[in-house]
């Protein structure tokens, strides 16, 4: 019993039942029962960490710590729940290193930490290039590298559109065998693996997801592959870079200013 997490959990599954949606876990039974692992999973909305922490919890009930960026943290209400919680902020524009060492330490006390490889959500819905923290934590412990992917949570909550918490809006979440790495090995070997495999992930959970869109205008949470009205794959990296720079322009105005 943890005296935030748990009644977090419980709130969740509240609002899983009344707002009907259908939340179908497979591959479960690779995550470990016990012990340290790194779950990876691609990255399509705001509420993924609930859905795969979910999906998690599935195997012995167990808790996903999560590496989240730590402007959360800066909020009165949620800031103090994360804490709690035992997740990991992760300042985008200072140092990787100093959410990395806290990771690798959760990870050594035996927890089952996540992440997204991306550190942004996709906005093509397809997963970007994955930087290598995941592969550099698994390879510090030794600890068990599954990868994971959620999909339709973009519909409920997701970059460039409102929040629509719409009824009977099916979500998936599936793991897949623990990625094999050599001590070793270099970090963006494994995390090109990594990716793979979550490609795959994402791809079948596209194929087999239970829902279509309602009308031609409700397409925009589909792929442009599959006909939806999403950005490509690379007008969505595109964006990102340009975020990704708009957020270290910002970081040297704090700096600056501070100093």
């Amino acid at each position: 019993m943890e005296p935030v997490y748990t009644p977090v959990i419980g709130t969740c599954l509240a609002a899983f039942k009344v707002l009907n949606w259908d939340v179908r876990v497979t591959g479960e039974e690779h995550i470990p029962a016990d012990g340290p692992g790194v779950v990876a999973t691609n990255h399509v909305g705001y509420l993924d960490f609930i859905f795969a922490g979910f999906g998690v919890r599935e195997q012995s009930k167990r808790r996903l710590r999560f590496l989240a960026k730590k402007e959360i943290w800066d909020n009165p209400v949620a800031g103090p729940m994360m804490r709690s919680m035992k997740h990991i902020p992760v300042d985008r524009g200072g140092r990787a290193s100093q959410s990395l060492d806290a990771a690798i330490e959760a990870l050594r006390s035996g927890e089952l930490v996540g992440m997204f490889p991306e550190s942004t959500i996709s906005r093509s819905f397809m997963p970007l290039r994955g930087k290598t923290g995941a592969a550099r934590m698994a390879l510090a412990t030794g600890a068990p590298l599954i990868p994971g992917a959620v999909w339709g949570t973009q519909r409920l909550w997701t970059k460039g559109r409102p929040r629509d918490f719409r009824r009977n809006v099916p979500i998936t979440v599936s793991f897949g065998p623990s990625i094999d790495y050599a001590p070793d090995e270099d970090p963006q070997a494994v995390t090109d693996r990594l990716m793979a495999a979550i490609g795959e992930l994402v791809a079948r959970a596209q194929e087999e997801y239970p829902d279509t869109p309602a009308t031609p205008d409700d397409g925009w949470w589909l792929p442009a592959h599959l006909g939806g009205t999403a950005p490509t794959p690379e007008a969505a990296a595109e964006l990102a870079a340009q975020e990704a720079a708009a957020r270290r322009e910002r970081r040297q105005r704090e700096v600056a200013g501070e100093s």
